[in-house]
């Protein structure tokens, strides 16, 4: 791989940190861009726990897992957003910098088809990118070499699941997942005494399926305690996942580009974009009460082609352990008896190695389900809050550490829908 691809988030990043837009985070202007984790705020707030999480009322829709959704019953509608705060800091010019964004992350609905199946249907992001990066050093001759970069795109996901309850402890599930959008990078090299510009353009567009396996059992006891296993798999990437690669001269007349030479352009299909991945999770709880679980995820690495050149995301994995309490939901008397309360932390070694470092993160998580003010057992609705907040990166070998406070919001709308009229 040239040595120019190198220069993006490391050094570069360095001298146009300031006064540039990047994204969320430097680290997504690698490959396909920052990927966005595939769960709802609830989940989030418990540090990311949904392989093994079966929701004890009736009200929400597990997408991790379709399988784990065997109390379903009521029609759920949930609209959620995002606010991510990034500080970045880095040892090059002692940079201290800070970014935010604000967007939405999940729209979904879902209901019971009947007492064993159970069906949702939901958007969300999958990855984004962002950057423009202006670097400039002063050469031995006196002269100047500049580097442009820039990026920007967003890969979205559209998801249908089913789950079946085979028996009261034992279901199955599958989720499709199509991934659609556009991804562009772009360098621009140029040096003070040359009049032509050389620029190097990927730009992938993504139409792509796979599909996701899930499976739990839930063991329960006389004593209102229940055993939880759930695993997860997903497989297989369909579709028109095409990169094209220009390398050429030109120069610029205001905005447009003038005395444009094409010296090579080629194109692939890769259907490797989306890893293959795999979970396990293991929770135990009272009923109604309380539940608390444990997470392994797994990502095989991928191969994509980025500025001309291939570029590889290592395999990685993530552990998560969350959980939450309710005290009391059927305290009218006491608003705070009433409200969820959540919990979690997590470790991620992460895909990308960069100057012989992994890019890993960890993080704690809060977050709250408020009900609604008439909402009960029967008929549930309310508000889903989480807070995240954790380190990714490193500050050695001229790395950023991107230190991250995230709040994230849910609107859950829950009731009967599809109610049969009785008269008496």
């Amino acid at each position: 791989m040239r040595k120019r691809i190198f220069l993006l988030p490391l050094i570069a990043i360095g001298f146009g940190l300031k006064a540039q837009s990047i994204g969320n985070s430097p680290y997504a202007a690698f490959g396909i861009g920052e990927v966005k984790y595939d769960n709802s705020v609830e989940t989030s707030a418990m540090g990311g726990i949904n392989t093994a999480y079966i929701w004890d009322f009736n009200n929400s829709f597990n997408f991790k897992n379709p399988a784990a959704n065997t109390n379903l019953e009521l029609t759920s509608l949930r609209v959620q957003a995002n606010n991510e705060n990034q500080f970045f800091k880095t040892d090059y010019n002692n940079l201290d910098v800070t970014k935010h964004s604000t967007y939405l992350s999940n729209i979904s609905i879902a209901l019971p088809l009947s007492k064993k199946l159970k069906f949702g249907f939901g958007y969300q992001p999958y990855s984004s990118k962002r950057y423009d990066i202006l670097t400039k050093i002063e050469l031995s001759d006196g002269s100047f070499k500049g580097n442009h970069f820039q990026g920007q795109g967003t890969l979205n996901t559209i998801q249908a699941a089913l789950g079946y309850n085979i028996t009261p402890n034992f279901a199955l599930g599958i989720r499709s997942n199509f991934y659609f959008g556009k991804l562009s990078d772009v360098e621009e090299l140029a040096y003070s005494n040359a009049t032509l510009i050389n620029g190097f353009e990927t730009s992938t567009k993504i139409k792509s399926f796979n599909f996701t396996l899930g499976s739990t059992y839930q063991k329960k006891f006389k004593n209102d305690r229940k055993l939880t296993l759930g695993a997860t798999y997903s497989f297989g990437t369909t579709g028109n996942l095409e990169t094209t690669f220009v390398n050429s001269t030109y120069y610029y007349a205001g905005d447009q580009k003038d005395n444009y030479t094409e010296l090579q352009k080629k194109t692939s299909e890769d259907k490797n974009l989306i890893p293959v991945e795999a979970s396990f999770g293991v929770g135990y709880g009272h009923d109604g009460k309380w539940f608390l679980s444990s997470q392994l995820d797994y990502k095989k690495g991928t191969t994509t082609d980025f500025l001309g050149n291939p570029f590889v995301y290592n395999n990685s994995y993530r552990v998560a352990v969350g959980g939450w309490y309710l005290p009391n939901y059927n305290d009218f008397r006491n608003y705070l008896n009433r409200v969820v309360y959540r919990y979690g932390a997590f470790y991620e070694k992460g895909s990308l190695e960069i100057n012989g470092k992994n890019i890993n993160q960890y993080g704690v998580t809060l977050g709250a389900t408020l009900p609604f003010q008439k909402s009960n057992v029967v008929n549930m609705s309310g508000i889903d809050l989480g807070i995240e907040l954790g380190k990714k990166g490193t500050l050695q070998n001229n790395l950023i550490q991107q230190n991250f406070v995230n709040f994230k919001i849910g609107i859950n709308f829950s009731d009967k829908w599809f109610r049969k009229n009785e008269y008496y």
